[in-house]
This record gives C-alpha cells, sequence and structure tokens, in this order.
C-alpha cells in the first residue's frame, strides 16, 4: 500500500486559499497511486491556536465535500488537519474522509501546555482501515509519548500515521522519538509536518517515513513542499516537489 505524506505551507487563516492547496497535492498524491493521504496539524487554517475559535468548522462543514468527491472518485482516504467545533469547546482535529463512507473525527488527547488556552483536548483513541492497513492517527504533541503508540499497537494499528506542526527542536526530538516506537513496537510510522510560518514559529518540514525496524526510508527537506511516497510492502518511499505551488 502507498501511503502518502504531505508537507505543505498553510497560509494564515485562509481557508479557501488552504482548501485549494489541499485539493493540488491531494491530486499529485493520488496521481502516484496513495491510498491514504495525511496533511500536517490543523492544515487546513495553518497551526494557528489564536485564530482558532473564529475558524472552528463544524464536523459536517460542507468545506471539504470536494475532497471527498476525490475520494469517491480515487478510493482513497484523505486526512486533513483542522480546528472542529465540538460540545465541551474547540478541538485540534483530524477529519478523515474515506470513500463513499461517513467521516471519521480524531481529535488530539494530549495538549501542549502553550495549547491548554486555546483549545480542549479530545478523549477516544481511534483506528481505521486504509487499503491494506488498520492506521492509528496522532496529532503532534501526543506522538512523542511512547504509550500513545503502545495503546494503538494493542488495539490492532499496523501503520502510525503522526499529523504534525513541528520547530526545528522539535523535529529532531521527533527523528529519535520515532525510529524507536517502530523499532520497539513493530509498527512502521508515517509523519507528515508543515513548513512556512505558522504561530510563533517557522515550521521545520523533514516530513519522513520509518519501516517496522525504526530505519528511515525517506525524509523531505526543511522548506521543499512536497510528497513523501511510502510503500509499506516494499519498505521503500520516493519524494517529490509539488507543483503548481506558490510559495
Amino acid at each position: 500500500m502507498k501511503s502518502c505524506a504531505v508537507q505543505l505551507a498553510s497560509i494564515k487563516g485562509d481557508l479557501a486559499a488552504n482548501l485549494s492547496r489541499h485539493l493540488l497535492a491531494a491530486r499529485q498524491a493520488l496521481e502516484r497511486d496513495a491510498e491514504l493521504v495525511c496533511f500536517p496539524e490543523l492544515s487546513l487554517t495553518g497551526y494557528e491556536p489564536r485564530l482558532a475559535r473564529q475558524l472552528a468548522l463544524s464536523p459536517d462543514t460542507p468545506l471539504l465535500q470536494p475532497l471527498q468527491a476525490l475520494c469517491d472518485i480515487s478510493h482513497a482516504s484523505i486526512c486533513v488537519g483542522l480546528p472542529l467545533s465540538i460540545a465541551g469547546g474547540v478541538r485540534i482535529g483530524m477529519m478523515i474522509l474515506r470513500p463513499h463512507s461517513p467521516r471519521l473525527i480524531y481529535t488530539k488527547r494530549r495538549l501542549h501546555e502553550d495549547e491548554v488556552a486555546w483549545f480542549t483536548a479530545g478523549e477516544q483513541p481511534l483506528i481505521f482501515a486504509a487499503g491494506s492497513h488498520r492506521v492509528a492517527p496522532a496529532i503532534c504533541y501526543e506522538s512523542m509519548f511512547l504509550e500513545h503508540a503502545e495503546e494503538a499497537r494493542g488495539l490492532g494499528a499496523d501503520l502510525y500515521m503522526v499529523s504534525v506542526a513541528k520547530t526545528a527542536k522539535g523535529i529532531q526530538e521527533g527523528f529519535k522519538h520515532y525510529p524507536e516506537v517502530a523499532r520497539r513496537l513493530n509498527l512502521p510510522v508515517l509523519m507528515a509536518n508543515c513548513t512556512g510560518p505558522a504561530d510563533d514559529f517557522i515550521g521545520a518540514g523533514r516530513s519522513a517515513a520509518w519501516d517496522h525496524r525504526g530505519r528511515l526510508v525517506a525524509e523531505l527537506d526543511h522548506q521543499q513542499q512536497g510528497l513523501l511516497m511510502f510503500d509499506s510492502r516494499q519498505g521503500s518511499a520516493e519524494t517529490f516537489m509539488l507543483t503548481g505551488m506558490a510559495a
């Protein structure tokens, strides 16, 4: 199965422009036979906690219909980051769009201390089927705790899909942690990070994939908007620049 981590520079708070970027990137991933496409944390708005309340979307937002149409045509799943307005507050969400199926929602369960003022933590783990995999989503900070991946493995996950918005320091820490997750749990890891301005930092890119032995299969650079195509059957990956994408 081919899974794709999209490394994207989102435009601060611009839902319409970011949706166009998602569609462009998703089409290029699907043209390369991706069955699962993952975007960075809060990719639809950019990682902008201070804007999250005014930009938060409902779980049934019609904004995602063009992406759903792509899923239906391609028979692939697309995972998009966005702030979600759910009873009890605004959550850091991932909307999982699947072909001809209801939407699935995963929300970040372990918040970083500087996110608590803006968001409410999620509560439930999630495992979903995509192609030949049972996929466990993880969103940034929570993925740095081994017990999150251990729980997912215990629930039957065989691919750990991590959506992040990480600084250069955060990526360095991730490159130490994620191979250990893969080795200890026999669990491949696919990680999609943002690039460009986000909140008060610059997204550090370096989206990557590790096989079940913890071997780094491929990574993107620190600033290029691109695709990382991970073939879990072959244990190989390729990277591509996104075309037609403004800086």
